[in-house]
């Protein structure tokens, strides 16, 4: 799927060092910054789901020891 991403001049200039530092494209890198953050989020939403999880099935205890 081909799309556009509108970056600041400072943000493409940034990019573009950093592309140069490591000895690839700005593509590669966009494309790394993506899995990055869609593998960090998916396992926050499952720990997210793990803890609403066992609060519901702990509520009657958890609300004993307040």
């Amino acid at each position: 799927m081909a799309m556009n991403l509108r970056l600041r001049d400072d943000q493409t200039e940034a990019l573009k060092l950093r592309a140069e530092e490591e000895g690839v494209s700005m593509h590669a890198i966009l494309l790394r910054a993506v899995d990055d953050y869609l593998a960090r989020t998916a396992h926050q939403a499952l720990v997210r789901k793990a803890a609403k999880e066992q609060t519901a099935k702990w509520a009657e205890l958890l609300e004993r020891l307040k």
